[in-house]
C-alpha cells in the first residue's frame, strides 16, 4: 500500500499531541478536532518548548514512538489480517422464544468491540431477567482507566433485575441468604469469551446489593419497581455504592485499590431494557442509541433515543447552571467541558468532581500508591459548589412498532465517526447482503442518500470479505471511511497498525451492539391486545 498514506495518518495523530508535565505523568491535553479525549488536565504554567513560551506545543522526545518515523513504520497486516484485527472482539446470538410461546420480540443481537486504549476502557453487557421477563443490552464508557466501566458493566443489571422484583422474590432471596441457602439465579449472561470480570470483590458487591433489596423490602411494593423507577433508582444506587464503598474503611488490599480506582476513573453509560413490545433505554453520557425504521412504503429513517449529555445539547448545559449559582455560569462549562475539564455531563464514578475537596484529601491520605495506581489527583479550578456530575440517567419509552427493525447502541468512538443516518443506512446495507439480493432500486421507494450508500457499499464490497456482523462492518466504516464515506483499504489498514500510544491520539475504543427485532412476534402482541 502507499506509504504517503500511513505517514499522513501517524505525522498527523502525532502532531496532535501534547503532553504537559503532571508530577511524574505526561497528561494529553489535546487530539484532534474529530475525536477528544473525554479527560483533560491543565497545567498551571505556560506550556513551553524548550524551555520557553510557544503557542503550538510537541512531543517530548524522550517520549516519541520511534514507530511513527516514516524510514522505520512498515504497515505488515495483509487484508486477511485486517479481518482477523476488526473480527476478534465479534459476538452473536440468537434468542430463544419465550416459555409461553409466544415469539420473543427480539430475533438476536450481533456485537463488537475494537480498542485504541491499551487497555481498552470500554465495556458491554448482554443478559436475561432469569426472575422478571425481558432482556438487558449496554455500553459503557470508560474514561481515566477502565475500571469504573468494568464495575458498572458487572452490577447495574443486577441493581436493575433487582428493582423489577416483586416482594415475594425479595424474600425469597433474602430468606436464602439468611440460611446460607443457594440464591435465586438473577441473570443469565451472554458474553463474549474475552469479557472480564472481577472474581475477587463480587462478595462486596453482593453485599451491597442485598443492602438495596432490603430497602426494596421495605418499601412494601408488591409488583416491583416500574422500570421506568427501577432505571432511574438503579443508575443512581450504583453511583451511590461506588461512591461510598471508598469511603468506609475496608481491610482488603485489593478490594481497597480497585475500589479507588473505580471511584476516580469514570464510565457514561447506555442501556436497553427489552419486554415484549416495551423499550425502554436508560442513558446517562454520551454513549447513544437509536433505531432502524422501515416504513410501509420501503423508506429507511432513523429515531434516536437518546441525546447526548454534552455542552452542545442546550437543555443540559440550562440544566448544570440551574443547578448551582448564578456566579458559576461562565465557569460550569468552559472550553465546551464540564469545569473544562470533562466531557461527558453525567457520569458513574469520577468522584474528583462530586466530592467536596475535604472529602477527597481524607481519602486519598489514608496510605493509597495513587502513583501506583494512576489516580489523577487534580480539582479543576473554579472548584466551588460540588457535586457537578450526576450519574442520573434520562429514560426513554419506546412501544415497539412492526416497522422498528434494528435498535444499534454504541459508545461514542462510533459516533464521533459516523451520523446516525450512516449507521442506519450501514446496518440496511448489511441486511441486505445478508438476505444475498440487492434491493431493486426501480421498484422500492428509496431516497438519495440511500442509493448513494449502496453504491459506496457495492464498491467498498470488492475492498473486503462480507462481514457477517453487523457491527464489525459499521466499525470498519468508522475508521476506514474517507470523508466522502468511500471505503480505503489503506486508511483502514493504517488506522489498525497505528502503534499503541498513538491510536488513542487518533481514534477512540468503540463497542457496537445491533439488536434486530421480530416484527412478525411484535405484530403478534398488538394482535392479540
Amino acid at each position: 500500500m502507499s506509504s504517503t498514506v500511513s505517514y499522513w495518518i501517524l505525522n498527523s495523530a502525532r502532531n496532535s499531541i501534547a503532553t504537559l508535565q503532571g508530577g511524574r505523568r505526561l497528561y494529553s491535553r489535546y487530539v484532534s478536532n474529530r475525536n477528544k479525549l473525554k479527560w483533560r488536565l491543565f497545567s498551571r504554567a505556560p506550556p513551553t518548548l524548550n524551555g520557553s513560551p510557544c503557542g503550538g506545543f510537541t512531543l517530548c522526545n524522550a517520549y516519541r514512538h520511534t514507530s511513527t518515523e516514516e524510514d522505520d513504520f512498515h504497515l505488515q497486516l495483509r487484508p486477511e489480517q485486517v479481518n482477523e484485527v476488526l473480527r476478534a472482539g465479534e459476538s452473536a446470538h440468537k434468542i430463544l422464544d419465550l416459555d409461553s410461546g409466544i415469539p420473543n420480540s427480539v430475533l438476536r443481537f450481533e456485537s463488537n468491540q475494537l480498542a485504541a486504549n491499551s487497555p481498552v476502557e470500554d465495556r458491554r453487557g448482554i443478559a436475561s431477567c432469569l426472575q422478571t421477563s425481558g432482556l438487558m443490552f449496554g455500553i459503557f464508557d470508560g474514561h481515566g482507566g477502565h475500571a469504573c466501566a468494568q464495575a458498572v458493566s458487572e452490577r447495574l443489571f443486577y441493581y436493575v433485575a433487582v428493582s423489577l422484583m416483586s416482594h415475594q422474590t425479595l424474600e425469597q432471596m433474602e430468606g436464602a441468604m439468611e440460611s446460607m441457602k443457594p440464591l435465586l439465579p438473577i441473570l443469565q449472561w451472554l458474553k463474549h469469551p474475552g469479557d472480564s470480570i472481577y472474581k475477587d470483590v463480587t462478595s462486596v458487591h453482593l453485599d451491597h446489593l442485598r443492602v438495596y433489596w432490603q430497602e426494596l423490602l421495605d418499601l412494601h411494593t408488591e409488583m416491583g419497581l416500574s422500570i421506568e423507577e427501577a432505571l432511574m433508582h438503579s443508575f443512581q444506587r450504583l453511583d451511590s455504592d461506588i461512591s461510598l464503598e471508598i469511603q468506609a474503611p475496608l481491610e482488603d488490599e485489593v478490594t481497597r485499590n480497585l475500589s479507588l480506582q473505580v471511584a476516580f476513573s469514570g464510565a457514561t453509560a447506555c442501556m436497553a431494557h427489552v419486554d415484549g413490545i416495551n423499550l425502554h433505554v436508560a442513558n446517562a453520557g454520551d454513549c447513544r442509541a437509536i433505531l432502524g425504521v422501515q416504513e410501509d412504503n420501503g423508506m429507511w429513517s432513523c429515531l434516536p433515543l437518546t441525546h447526548d449529555h454534552n455542552a452542545w445539547n442546550q437543555t443540559e448545559l440550562s440544566r448544570l447552571k440551574g443547578e448551582h449559582p448564578k456566579s458559576e455560569d461562565r465557569t460550569v462549562i468552559m472550553d465546551d467541558r464540564l469545569l473544562g475539564v470533562l466531557m461527558p455531563c453525567r457520569a458513574f464514578g469520577d468522584v474528583q468532581l462530586k466530592w467536596s475537596k475535604e472529602l477527597q484529601r481524607s481519602v486519598l491520605e489514608r496510605g493509597f500508591d495513587t502513583e501506583a495506581l494512576n489516580i489523577y489527583q487534580f480539582t479543576p479550578p473554579h472548584y466551588y459548589t460540588p457535586p457537578y456530575l450526576t450519574a442520573k440517567p434520562e429514560v426513554t419509552y419506546h412501544r415497539l412498532r412492526p416497522q422498528d427493525k434494528f435498535l444499534v447502541l454504541a459508545s461514542d468512538g462510533l459516533w464521533d465517526m459516523l451520523s446516525n443516518e450512516d449507521v442506519v443506512r450501514l446496518v440496511v446495507g448489511h441486511l441486505a447482503e445478508a438476505d444475498q439480493h440487492k434491493p431493486d432500486l426501480t421498484q422500492r421507494p428509496a431516497n438519495l442518500g440511500l442509493m448513494q450508500s449502496l453504491l459506496l457499499q457495492r464498491k467498498a464490497s470488492r475492498l473486503h470479505e462480507t462481514d457477517q456482523n453487523a457491527a464489525t462492518r459499521l466499525i470498519r466504516h468508522a475508521i476506514g471511511s474517507n470523508e466522502y464515506g468511500e471505503m480505503e483499504l489503506e486508511r483502514l489498514t493504517a488506522m489498525l497498525t497505528l502503534p499503541e500510544d498513538l491510536a488513542r491520539m487518533y481514534r477512540d475504543d468503540i463497542t457496537v451492539t445491533v439488536v434486530y427485532f421480530n416484527s412478525e412476534s411484535i405484530d403478534t402482541y398488538y394482535k392479540g391486545c
